[in-house]
């Protein structure tokens, strides 16, 4: 079962995208590859509990289960010490991936305070786009009540763009809210 996006890609945005660079075929034109959502949690050092906690929201914001990521060497300045559990991370492919993306950009997005659009220049070169929230709670899937701490994550949408100008062109079909 194909998500709504999926075939909103196939549909509209593929003969869109093939027509504005002028591929060759539909498989040279840049798609979707992954979205890998990461959220680092600072409060770890004096409580490991927090993890766990923001594990379990990622597992509801993203319906698959994260893995806990570990400090790769001890800072004594930041008290951290190698193998301490400092964040979670998951990363979504294929139908997952777009019901998530459908999610963050007609529920999500919006529901940001002051949200004025996303920013069209953080993009890496090579067709990757990265954003950051400041808070989980923008998903309806978290309930506010529960929530001890605010939490912020980074989602970085991996494309098979070769170019930066051809995934800000992908992600427009998908209805990207940019600012400029």
């Amino acid at each position: 079962m194909a998500t709504r996006l999926k075939e909103h890609y196939d549909k509209v945005v593929l003969p869109a995208l093939v027509k504005e660079f002028g591929y060759a075929n539909n498989l040279a034109a840049p798609k979707l590859d992954k979205i890998v959502i990461n959220m680092g949690v600072g409060e770890a050092v004096q409580d490991t509990k927090k993890v766990d906690v923001a594990a379990k929201e990622l597992a509801l914001i993203a319906g698959q289960r994260p893995i806990i990521t570990y400090a790769k060497k001890s800072i004594a300045t930041y008290k951290v010490r190698e193998n301490m559990p400092l964040g979670c991370k998951v990363t979504l492919r294929k139908d997952r991936m777009y019901e998530f993306l459908d999610r963050l950009v007609n529920i999500a997005l919006p529901r940001v305070r002051d949200f004025r659009g996303v920013s069209g220049k953080s993009f890496d070169g090579r067709g990757n786009y990265a954003l950051g929230l400041k808070e989980q709670l923008v998903f309806p899937e978290i309930n506010y009540d529960q929530v001890a701490d605010v939490r912020g994550m980074d989602i970085i949408i991996v494309t098979t763009a070769k170019t930066d100008g051809e995934a800000k062109s992908l992600l427009r079909g998908f209805d990207m809210p940019f600012s400029n």
